[in-house]
């Protein structure tokens, strides 16, 4: 399955801010544990991308709010896939 790499740059903006702003400050927490786990910094953003477009996935999907609860517990999984 191929990516659309308008999607793919949508998403890692929204990552890069969330690091950026430290907002939601889980989100810095991860990248920060995800790179003293080994991965890239590039990797790191990719799985934390991964979560971020399950939520905005769900968020369309069942027409609700954004679930921070649901948000940081995927995080805290990580580098397991949300969908898995």
């Amino acid at each position: 399955m191929e990516t659309n790499p308008y999607l793919k740059a949508a998403i890692l903006e929204v990552v890069n801010n969330q690091i950026r702003d430290n907002n939601p400050p889980e989100t810095s927490q991860t990248y920060k544990r995800l790179i003293n786990e080994g991965h890239s910094e590039k990797e790191a953003k990719r799985l934390i991308g991964c979560v971020v477009s399950s939520e905005i996935f769900d968020i369309m999907k069942k027409n609700e709010e954004f679930n921070h609860t649901r948000f940081v517990n995927l995080l805290n999984k990580l580098p397991k896939m949300p969908w898995e």
